[in-house]
């Protein structure tokens, strides 16, 4: 007996909502003009230099060391912005107090506010002579013009990525399941770390990626507290900046081309993790 054909896989499935090569064909168009062509015209523009010369503008003690308080910084106020912003995402979503509605619209502060003026704000506040700065300096502190102030204005604007993407699956876990842990014998911590967790983990390096992310890119909130000082508190797109100002268009490319290069590597290693967590734990 001959085998009955098998059906040909389609590419396109038929739905009931037409439009399929239209939104494709938009999506492929956005994608490749706003995404691929200026990450192209960047490789193209530092592919001058040729490998020797990119090698060399890494290798440069003021740029190694720059990329080292972008990425090193970046990492640690990622890190840092992920705890507290899972511990404020529970108070917020699970506990109900007077001005919870205002303390969940403050959280978004930093998406709406002017990087510029946050850059502003804090500086005047970790200053030596600020109101916070002050009292650091009398424990020997100095937050304002070193990496300390980096890293302060890295969690702020990373710390609403933290609390956003952890949100939602707080509220959509059941708390009766917390209560059957309890009722089964589970401690706090058990119950902690076997039950509330594990769900929480994609998200929670969902937030991580994206705070790293903005991070490492970011500019105006960082240079007035920073101070800028070469070697010490100097940060890779500042370095970019002066090289444009400079005329160095392909020194400044070589330098946005290997940052582009270690975020790609960081955050493919992010994505790696968290694909491994879904399928360890069971969620999506």
């Amino acid at each position: 007996m001959s085998e009955a054909p098998r059906p040909k896989r389609r590419f396109r499935q038929r739905t009931v909502i037409p439009g399929f090569g239209l939104t494709l064909g938009y999506t492929l168009t956005c994608l490749g003009v706003i995404v691929l062509l200026p990450l192209a015209t960047l490789v193209a523009k530092a592919a001058g230099l040729g490998p020797a010369g990119i090698w060399a503008v890494a290798t440069d003690p003021r740029v190694a060391s720059a990329l080292r308080v972008s990425f090193g910084v970046s990492l640690l106020a990622a890190l840092t912005a992920s705890i507290f912003g899972g511990i404020v995402a529970w108070v917020l979503t699970r506990y109900d107090f007077p001005g919870r509605k205002l303390a969940d619209a403050v959280v978004d502060l930093p998406f709406a506010l002017p990087t510029a003026v946050a850059g502003i704000a804090l500086a005047s506040l970790y200053a030596p002579n600020g109101a916070v700065g002050s009292q650091l300096a009398k424990i020997g502190i100095e937050a304002a013009y070193t990496p300390v102030g980096i890293f302060i204005a890295m969690v702020f604007i990373g710390l609403p990525f933290a609390v956003r993407t952890v949100q939602p699956l707080i509220a959509e876990i059941d708390k009766e399941v917390e209560e059957a842990s309890a009722i089964l014998g589970a401690s706090r911590i058990a119950t902690l770390t076997r039950v509330v967790l594990p769900p929480l983990i994609p998200a929670v390096l969902t937030g991580f990626a994206l705070a790293f992310a903005r991070g490492v890119g970011e500019y105006g909130s960082i240079i007035f507290i920073a101070g800028n000082l070469p070697y010490v508190s100097e940060i890779a797109p500042l370095l970019i900046v002066i090289k444009l100002s400079e005329f160095d268009y392909e020194g400044a490319s070589a330098i946005a081309v290997i940052m582009l290069a270690i975020s790609f590597v960081t955050l493919l290693a992010i994505n790696l993790i968290q694909a491994w967590s879904r399928r360890r734990f069971g969620y999506v």
